[in-house]
């Protein structure tokens, strides 16, 4: 994903739709939320995605450059460990380990 269709208008069309091929996680997954104000804290939320955890990042509070620098990171991590990241909404990240099976659609066009 690159900047220019992360941060596209929420007014443009855009409809994700979650494959349904990971299979869900033995045991206690957590999911955390963060709104990072500085690229720093990305490390907090990739030590979170190493222990197994879901991260829900919002980057309404970055600015462009560094919600870029934040998204090119944490999508190293998520490679790193086989998982994966998704744009759920305007700003709007997860971050999951292989283990988390993410399913549903979320139509991000305005009605």
């Amino acid at each position: 994903m690159n900047i220019k269709e992360f941060f596209a208008g929420e007014d443009t069309e855009n409809t994700y739709e979650a494959p349904a091929t990971r299979t869900a996680a033995p045991g206690d997954t957590r999911i955390s939320l963060y709104e990072p104000r500085t690229f720093d804290e990305a490390t907090e939320i990739a030590e979170k995605i190493k222990r197994g955890n879901v991260a829900a990042i919002n980057l309404h509070r970055l600015s462009k450059d560094f919600a870029q620098r934040t998204i090119d990171f944490l999508t190293g991590v998520v490679y790193a460990l086989d998982g994966r990241i998704e744009k759920v909404g305007h700003n709007l990240i997860l971050c999951m380990p292989n283990s988390v099976q993410l399913s549903g659609q979320i139509d991000m066009n305005a009605d």
